[in-house]
């Protein structure tokens, strides 16, 4: 490990091959300093990042990789999505899309250590797959991030070329929950009981349903990523202090960053674990909550393209789904509103066009209700969907439609 100025590290850049590939932190740890720089050095690359956030490198020359599209790559021209469950990006590293790169967002340095932080996710696979065919690692040394423990902590020794900055991490805006997602977390929360272990996904639906869970106890968290939310439940006493909380990425306010640094309540692990259905399985009434765009009739659901085009990917949701399912007592909730304000149209469709990102959830629930759907045949399915779930100007329609397609 050789810790650079930064015109040391543009030589270093500078003697790389021809377009390499670029694995960099995702999600809410784009090391930005360093990204700046190796842009600054390198005429043609190609990045490649989950769910990369906006003020990424973006000029002719830069072109795009992700199997989980952020704003920051979202519509764009030079994009290349690569289909993939999130649990199985490491095999694409090791195996497809080899980096020859790699640039992190860590924390200063703590008994030959660094940590990742709040963004471990695929970042030790990316880091075994660069070591493995003598590729270069670097990193961006940040007192503004938090030290975690798991398998966050990497050895100083595993990192080629260090740099120093101090930069503030990103931070999730404060929002009041609109009354549909208020309505669809309260619908949600009544059938969460006590010693249930939570994955949420990102956004309103999901922060409203964690916010009416403070008054259970022994709740546990197994998840790919967390909020400002799990610290509201340790702070109530509803999460059992016995079982470390689990995750592979945080996001939220400097005040949840704060609590993380250094608290051993928290272990942070790569994604083949926290994402592995088996393991998933494996927990005490496994509570998956995620959202989508569409829903159809066969419980089949698209929460990755707007018409026809990418719009983020699987992520992590199909992996949770599937372990939820068969974790003894858990259950899988799929939640999103009964109707596109902005489009103007029902969210529950006969059939979906787009392709599908999950399908066989224990529940689609929208403000209208809870739409029973996993142990009933396919018509007892539609006709919950239909009559739970559906905004009620479209039930006769879908009704219709599902008479058509020999559902009813």
């Amino acid at each position: 490990m050789k810790r650079l100025g930064s015109e040391q590290l543009k030589l270093v850049f500078e003697s790389l091959g021809a377009n390499p590939r670029v694995v960099a932190s995702g999600n809410f740890a784009t090391p930005l300093t360093l990204l700046a720089l190796f842009d600054a050095c390198v005429p043609e690359y190609r990045l490649h990042m989950l769910n990369a956030q906006p003020g990424i490198p973006d000029r002719e020359g830069v072109s795009y990789e992700s199997a989980f599209v952020g704003a920051g790559m979202r519509r764009h021209p030079r994009l290349n999505y690569v289909p993939c469950r999130l649990s199985l990006v490491p095999v694409l590293f090791r195996d497809h899309y080899e980096p020859d790169v790699v640039l992190l967002h860590t924390s200063s340095e703590r008994d030959g250590k660094v940590s990742l932080g709040t963004e471990v996710n695929v970042l030790p696979a990316a880091i075994e797959a660069a070591k493995a065919r003598g590729a270069l690692v670097f990193a961006q040394v940040n007192p503004q991030m938090p030290y975690t423990f798991g398998d966050a902590e990497i050895s100083v020794d595993d990192i080629d070329h260090l740099i120093d900055v101090d930069e503030p991490l990103a931070t999730k805006p404060v929002g009041a929950s609109s009354d549909v997602s208020s309505e669809v977390g309260r619908l949600i929360s009544a059938k969460v009981s006590d010693g249930s272990t939570l994955q949420l996904g990102i956004g309103e639906i999901p922060d409203a349903v964690i916010s009416q869970l403070h008054d259970r106890r022994d709740m546990r968290v197994f998840t790919e990523m967390f909020s400002d939310g799990v610290l509201g439940l340790e702070r109530a006493g509803a999460l059992d202090v016995e079982v470390l909380i689990t995750a592979s990425f945080v996001f939220g306010s400097a005040e949840l960053y704060e609590w993380l640094h250094l608290n051993e309540r928290v272990q942070m692990l790569r994604t083949e674990k926290t994402n592995d259905p088996g393991l998933i399985a494996s927990q005490t009434k496994m509570t998956s909550i995620n959202a989508a765009l569409q829903v159809d009739l066969f419980d089949q659901a698209n929460a990755s393209r707007v018409r026809g085009e990418i719009y983020s990917g699987w992520g992590g949701s199909t992996d949770f789904i599937v372990g939820a399912l068969h974790s003894r007592g858990g259950q899988s909730f799929m939640a999103l509103p009964s109707w596109h304000s902005k489009a103007n149209v029902s969210t529950i469709v006969p059939r979906l066009n787009d392709p599908v990102t999950s399908f066989q959830h224990s529940y689609v629930v929208t403000e209208q209700g809870v739409a029973d759907c996993f142990g009933h045949s396919q018509s007892e399915q539609a006709r919950n969907i239909i009559g739970q779930a559906a905004h009620p100007s479209v039930r006769e329609e879908l009704t219709e439609a599902a008479r058509e397609m020999g559902l009813l």
